[in-house]
């Protein structure tokens, strides 16, 4: 019926169910010691590890994998909480920059030791070190294949 093997829709389904459980987990987590979604600290995560702390808007909607229209949506809220500001391209007045506040690289210094431990106790708790190798080459693989498209 699904055209998948037993093994297949197994895997599938278990990986499906990690996903949903693991990212509503670190949402709430965020929720409660960032008073944010997951998905912004995601972004701030992201500009703070970039040289310079601040990428044009369409880079960091490439590097997240989200719409320009989500990534501004979002940006616009975390912009009035203080992590964010933009600001205009001198070269090009069409490139939209945002860059990292000392609120938002505070807040990320903050949440990131607790998104951590959150990650280690529902995760890598459960794996041996042979099985996050395994793990990081599985996904590694499977991103790599979705980039291709």
């Amino acid at each position: 019926m699904s055209g998948l093997t037993d093994a297949q829709q197994r895997a599938w389904r278990s990986l499906m169910t990690a996903i949903v459980v693991l990212d509503g987990a670190l949402d709430r987590q965020s929720q409660r010691d960032g008073g944010m979604p997951h998905a912004y600290y995601q972004a701030l995560v992201v500009l703070y590890e970039t040289q310079g702390r601040h990428l044009p808007m369409s880079a960091l909607a490439a590097q997240l994998r989200y719409s320009l229209s989500r990534l501004t949506h979002a940006v616009a809220s975390m912009e009035r909480s203080g992590w964010l500001q933009r600001s205009r391209s001198t070269d090009d007045r069409r490139v939209q920059f945002v860059e990292l506040t000392d609120a938002g690289i505070r807040m990320v210094r903050h949440v990131s030791p607790l998104q951590a431990t959150e990650v280690r106790a529902r995760a890598f708790s459960r794996l041996t070190a042979e099985q996050v190798q395994q793990l990081d080459a599985i996904t590694a693989a499977i991103v790599g294949g979705l980039d291709d498209e």
